[in-house]
């Protein structure tokens, strides 16, 4: 359901608006008012999709308004003077309707109000996925903390405890290190000793039997060594051989 609000100074040209509103079953009217200035008060009372804002009106027209909030409701102007529309698409209203205004081309216009909603509805769910798959949270001392996979350096295990080391601090939670490298993207992370999970594209070295990631030197077990090499170095290994 759109919630929408209406503002017009002409009680006739109001009411068709709010009747109009009454017979579209994906939206309802939470507010109307006869000026510009009342707008501020009816977004703090409700959640508003949708704005129906008349161009010519005292004190401040709908224009003027448009202007001095750089982010509006999704908002379709109503007038009775078609002058003023690349004005209003300027300021990116959806749609311009122009008085009087037939239901069909209202339903035109709520139609389309409710097509842009579902789309951003849609971006922000794709938005809300993408960041449930680069980051994830952990308990550490008594609160939920937030960690980005990508500012992972590695991660240590500690009787039941893991350490999860970022590029900022470390985070310590009851964690076994198999529940840990089982969730994290196999492709980035590597585990190089039985206590230690390593993000791939941190390493800086590569040693004999360690591993070093900034000022860390990461213990690299003999049992992992054969493995864990090639998919470090890979492709990457420059020497001297013909």
């Amino acid at each position: 359901m759109m919630n929408c609000i209406v503002i017009d100074d002409e009680p006739l040209a109001r009411e068709c608006i709010v009747n109009y509103i009454d017979q579209v079953d994906f939206m309802q009217c939470v507010g109307t008012g006869i000026s510009a200035l009342d707008i501020p008060q009816l977004l703090g009372s409700f959640e508003v999709d949708v704005l129906f804002l008349d161009v010519q009106m005292p004190m401040m027209n709908g224009l003027e308004y448009l202007r001095s909030n750089p982010k509006p409701p999704t908002t379709i102007l109503t007038t009775a003077f078609p002058n003023y529309a690349i004005q209003g698409f300027d300021l990116n209203v959806l749609d311009y309707l122009l008085k009087p205004i037939s239901f069909s081309r209202f339903f035109t216009a709520a139609t389309k109000a409710k097509q842009q909603m579902e789309l951003l509805q849609k971006q922000q769910t794709t938005i809300i996925k993408e960041e449930e798959r680069t980051c994830f949270f952990v308990k550490c001392d008594g609160k939920y903390e937030k960690i980005y996979h990508n500012a992972i350096l590695f991660v240590q295990a500690l009787q039941n405890y893991v350490i999860i080391q970022t590029d900022k601090r470390k985070y310590i939670s009851l964690l076994s290190l198999k529940n840990v490298i089982e969730r994290l993207d196999p492709n980035a992370f590597l585990q190089v000793h039985k206590s230690y999970i390593i993000a791939l594209d941190k390493i800086e070295g590569v040693a004999q039997h360690e591993i070093q990631i900034r000022s860390h030197k990461i213990p690299l077990s003999r049992n992992y060594k054969k493995e864990v090499l090639p998919k470090i170095l890979g492709d990457n290994l420059w020497n001297g051989k013909v």
